[in-house]
C-alpha cells in the first residue's frame, strides 16, 4: 500500500502509519511505525496485487537471476550489505499492434475520460499515475525538500563527525 521509506519517515516524525498499511504477525493492524520490524507491508490490491508483486518478482529477480524471497537483502537492517536487486524492464512497439496516431489518439480520449469523470464529495481532482510525483519534483525544485526535525538532526550529527560544514539552512 505504500513505500517502506513512508514508514520510515513517520516513524522519524514520531507519527502513527494508517490502518492498511501494514499488519502485525497475527494479521492485525499495525499502526505504530517503530514497531514495523514485527511486521509487513501490505500489498497494493489485497490478495490480486500479492499476485502481481509474485509474478513480476520471479521476472525481476528468478528470471534474470538476481535475489528473490528469503534471498533478498532487507537493507533496512544492513544498508551496507549487497543486495543483488533484479529489475525487469519491458518495451513494446505501439506499430506492432495498431498506428502509432491512432494510439495516441485513444489514449488522449481514455486521459480526457477519466479527468472528466465524476468524483466523490470533496475531491477536486483525479489524478493520473506519476502526476502527483511530478508536480512534487517541479514544487522541490522551486522550493527545496521539506525535511523533518528529526532528518535534520541526524544530516548534521553525521556532517559532524565527517568534520563536514552544515549547509542546511
Amino acid at each position: 500500500m505504500t513505500s517502506y521509506g513512508k514508514v520510515k519517515l513517520a516513524a522519524q516524525k514520531g507519527e502513527s502509519i494508517p490502518v492498511g498499511w501494514m499488519i502485525d504477525r497475527k494479521g492485525q493492524p499495525l499502526t505504530d511505525p517503530k514497531r514495523s520490524s514485527e511486521g509487513f507491508l501490505l500489498p497494493i490490491g489485497e490478495y490480486k496485487g500479492y499476485g502481481l508483486n509474485v509474478v513480476i518478482g520471479m521476472l525481476a529477480g528468478v528470471l534474470n537471476g538476481a535475489a528473490f524471497g528469503r534471498n533478498v537483502v532487507d537493507f533496512n537492517k544492513d544498508p551496507a550489505a549487497r543486495n543483488n536487486s533484479g529489475h525487469m524492464i519491458m518495451a513494446m512497439r505501439v506499430d506492432n499492434f495498431q498506428p502509432v496516431e491512432a494510439f495516441k489518439q485513444e489514449m488522449d480520449r481514455v486521459i480526457r475520460e477519466i479527468r472528466e469523470s465524476k468524483r466523490m464529495d470533496n475531491v477536486d481532482r483525479i489524478w493520473l499515475p506519476g502526476e502527483m510525483e511530478h508536480y512534487r519534483v517541479q514544487e522541490r525544485l522551486a522550493k527545496g525538500i521539506p525535511l523533518a526535525p528529526a532528518v535534520v538532526a541526524e544530516l548534521r550529527k553525521l556532517a559532524e563527525s565527517l568534520k563536514l560544514p552544515d549547509r542546511l539552512e
